[in-house]
Formats: structure tokens, C-alpha cells, sequence
């Protein structure tokens, strides 16, 4: 699964990756009202703070801040060895004492290995003590053409064994590619939900439209599209210029960024002398491109004694978004925690935005 996923990012489902390598960065529009989505001036992002997703038989209140686990276990985009599984647990820890419990993973993440590390972490807590959430495998397998509308049942059942819980609070659609209609997978998901399996459904990768259908489909059940996951950072605002934040916000379903730095651009770490690896496809800017943006990220957090990654973040939270943000150090945990407990001006707001680019969708994944 790993190895397919990183292929197809290759190939072309990042919406500046592969065949859409030769895509230069488009500038939000300077007639874009960028502080139309801001939350009010009053308020500020705590950790303690709890964003509700919806469900059936009741919410789950998870923090607005999600881990994300892709790189746990995942060799194919993320280079992961075993050696560095105690650093991890490190890492757990300091998440753990800080109350970043929310964690994401996928049943595509290191093939399942996402989801086995996830289980060792959380043995001996209480199951309250922590957030899971993870994501039905849409690439087609067999298990989908025979068993299309019980095929993310199945699959959740796996992914439950490899994490050895007896449920997850959040289950999601990992995105719009899958070969089932959207009713069917909307059934299947909500069979998920009616066996006890999974508290809330979501969807990622979804555009307006086929959102709005997914959440009419589970209506049907009595069940609430509790989020959209899509990518989502300085580098990338077009699921705010194309009206699907806010359309989400009207509806009660939860907007989550993933790639909220931008897979390390929007941090310290890497500059033109220095870029990312290619397997990191989102946003893949020529970083000499990204430069500029990194500048304007560092004045602010000079002025105010962050890290560079804490603004990029606490940015995403002043729009209302629960940003999602990969983790396997110490130092990250530490990091990203200090885009708590401040906000951004709106003059700052404005400031990153007129640096910001709109970016791009695919049809072959990021159709949000």
C-alpha cells in the first residue's frame, strides 16, 4: 500500500508533483478577503481547547491540533527504520504530557505498520486517554469488487486488529478516487458505525460538491459528516478561495489541514542549499519560490519568540482549521505546542496572506 501511494503521489495525485511538476506557484488573488474565515479577535488556541466532531451517538471532542502518523512505520515516502522506534516513544510521551492525544493514521500508512505502532503506543492507556483516528484504503483491491459496500467494514476491522482496539473514534474516506458510488461507500461506512466500530465518519480529498453528497448519503442513516480532511497551509489556500471552508463551517463539518507546514517547507529546516526530499510531494515547490514565504513566517516569529512552524500553524487555527501535523521527535512536539496560547494579529494575518499561494487541485486525488 505504501509503495502504491508514494507511486501515485509520483505519477501525479499531488497537485504540483509529478506530471504537474513544470506548476509555478499562483498567488492568492490580492482582491481575496483572507480574513472573511478568521476567528473572532477574542479568542485564542489553547491545548486544552476541544473541537467536536459529529456523530450518531454522540461527539467526539478531540484537540483542535491532530498528530499525524503517516511517517510511523512508513519506509516508502518517510524512510522509516525500526532503530528509531524508542525516539518515537520519546516523542509519544511528550505529546501525552502536553495533551496532544489526537493522532491520525491510514490503513495505507507503511502498509498497516501506521496503525501497529499506533497500538504499541497506546497499550496500557485508558481509552480515553487518547484520539484515534484512521482511513479506508480507496485505492481498488479485490475485497472492492466483490464486497463494494462492506469493503470499508472489512478493512476496518483489520485496521482495529492492528491497532488492538475494539473501536475508532474517527473513520474516514481517504479520498474521492474509490470505485464504489459515493451511496455505496456511504453505506458501508455507516455499517461501520451501527457495529459499534467507529464514532464519526469523514472524508479527505473531497471537493464541495461530492462532500455535500456524502453528507446528504449518510443523512439517510442518521449519520453526520463529522469532517473533510484536505491539504491546507500557506502554500496552498485554494480549499478557503474555492469556498469549500467555508461551506464546510456552514454544515458543521470540521475543515482538518493536512501538510500544514507543507512537509517541512514551512519550518526552519529546509531552504534552496537544502531542500526536502522529492518523496515529499505537497506543495513541492522549488523552494527558491518558498523562500520568500519562510521570510516573511520568520520576521513574525522573531517579533515573537516562536518557531517559524508554530506560526505556519497557528495561522491555519486563525482561519478555524483543526490543523493536522506530522510528529516523530521530541524537539517537534515542543515546537508545535508553542502555537498555542497566542494568535495572530489580522495585520499579520494580512501579511502572510499577500505571501500566500492559492495552489492547485488534481482529479486523479486532491479534488479538495
Amino acid at each position: 500500500m505504501q509503495h502504491t501511494l508514494q507511486d501515485g503521489l509520483r505519477l501525479g495525485m499531488s497537485a504540483v508533483s509529478g506530471i504537474h511538476d513544470c506548476r509555478k506557484p499562483n498567488h492568492v488573488p490580492e482582491n481575496f478577503d483572507g480574513l472573511a474565515e478568521v476567528m473572532p479577535q477574542d479568542w485564542t488556541p489553547t491545548i486544552s481547547e476541544k473541537v467536536s466532531y459529529r456523530g450518531k451517538n454522540g461527539d467526539v471532542y478531540a484537540p483542535r491540533m491532530c498528530i499525524g502518523a503517516w511517517s510511523w512505520g512508513d519506509e516508502a515516502t518517510w524512510n522509516w527504520d525500526d532503530s528509531e522506534f524508542p525516539v518515537l516513544q520519546s516523542t509519544w510521551e511528550e505529546l501525552l504530557q502536553k495533551g496532544l492525544t489526537f493522532v491520525d493514521t491510514a490503513q495505507a500508512y507503511g502498509s498497516g505498520k501506521s496503525e501497529k505502532i499506533c497500538g504499541t503506543l497506546f497499550a496500557g492507556l485508558r481509552r480515553d486517554d487518547f484520539i484515534i483516528q484512521t482511513k479506508y484504503y480507496v485505492l481498488p483491491q479485490f475485497i472492492d469488487i466483490f464486497h463494494p459496500k462492506t469493503s470499508p467494514l472489512y478493512k476496518l476491522e483489520g485496521s482495529l486488529k492492528r491497532l488492538r482496539l475494539s473501536y475508532v473514534d474517527i473513520y474516514l474516506v481517504h479520498g474521492p478516487i474509490h470505485i464504489q458510488s459515493i451511496p455505496a461507500v456511504a453505506k458501508g461506512m455507516a455499517e461501520c458505525v451501527d457495529k459499534g466500530l467507529t464514532k464519526c465518519v469523514g472524508v479527505a480529498n473531497y471537493d464541495k460538491e461530492d462532500m455535500l453528497k456524502m453528507r446528504d448519503e449518510l443523512a439517510k442513516y442518521n449519520i453526520p459528516l463529522a469532517l473533510n480532511q484536505c491539504e491546507y497551509s500557506v502554500l496552498r489556500r485554494i480549499p478557503e478561495t474555492s469556498g469549500l471552508l467555508k461551506t464546510c463551517k456552514d454544515n458543521g463539518i470540521v475543515f482538518q489541514s493536512y501538510s500544514s507546514l507543507a512537509q517541512g517547507r514551512l519550518t526552519a529546516k529546509y531552504n534552496s542549499q537544502n531542500p526536502p526530499p522529492k518523496q515529499y510531494r505537497f506543495s513541492s515547490y522549488d523552494m527558491k519560490d518558498v523562500e520568500p514565504v519562510q521570510a516573511t513566517l520568520k520576521k513574525i516569529a522573531d517579533a515573537r519568540g516562536v518557531p517559524i512552524s508554530a506560526v505556519a500553524l497557528n495561522y491555519n487555527m486563525c482561519k478555524g482549521i483543526s490543523p493536522l501535523v506530522g510528529v516523530r521527535r521530541p524537539q517537534q512536539a515542543l515546537d508545535n505546542s508553542k502555537a498555542f496560547g497566542w494568535r495572530l494579529t489580522n495585520e499579520e494575518i494580512r501579511t502572510i496572506d499577500s505571501v500566500s499561494f492559492e495552489g492547485y487541485t488534481t482529479s486523479l486525488w486532491q479534488q479538495g
